[in-house]
């Protein structure tokens, strides 16, 4: 899709590998963005490489988005009984936390020599989704993804039988999304 969309600047190029194994380029970027995947990146190589692909005064943005209490909340009360059954690796009881508590974790990039001040913006929003809307997100987080198909069929039904039954086919989910940025210092 990246090469699709950028197929009119020439000047770009789409390299797919994992973040760990990427050949830097010869020139430094002016900036480095991770959507919600920094977390998944080995943690002795997510700080230093991105530093290292960036030039002095780039910037590393990080995007972060949480499960935070709000939206159809009896809806994912309710949820919890299905993942409780189907899914053996869900905690008994778990239920999001309001936004205000979630505290962000920048410590990697404050405890950087390679970064400057770190700043962090958040912000709340609520999604409606349809059943099929809701399960197709479900369907790209990894612990959905890695249940066995009797499991993970089983989860998906249970939560479309609540959505349709019980909240006429529509729920609200809340996020919290935190924008972190940071400089790279110059080197010494």
């Amino acid at each position: 899709m990246a090469r699709r969309r950028l197929a009119a600047f020439p000047e770009a190029d789409v390299v797919v590998a994992d973040f760990e194994r990427w050949e830097l380029p010869p020139e430094p970027y002016d900036l480095v963005v991770s959507g919600t995947s920094f977390h998944w990146i080995d943690p002795a190589v997510r700080v230093v490489k991105a530093a290292r692909a960036l030039r002095p005064g780039g910037r590393l943005v990080l995007v972060t988005t949480h499960h935070v209490a709000g939206g159809t909340e009896e809806f994912f009360t309710r949820a919890q009984d299905c993942y409780e059954r189907l899914d053996p690796a869900t905690p008994p009881g778990l239920r999001a936390r309001d936004a205000a508590v979630v505290s962000t974790d920048i410590g990697e990039l404050t405890g950087s020599p390679l970064f400057g001040e770190v700043a962090v913006e958040r912000h709340v929003r609520d999604i409606a989704y349809s059943a099929d809307e809701y399960l197709g997100v479900l369907l790209t987080y990894s612990g959905h993804r890695a249940l066995d198909d009797t499991a993970r069929e089983g989860l998906l039904g249970c939560i479309r039988e609540l959505i349709e039954t019980r909240y006429g086919g529509r729920v609200t989910k809340r996020y919290l999304h935190e924008l972190i940025t940071a400089p790279r210092v110059a080197q010494n």
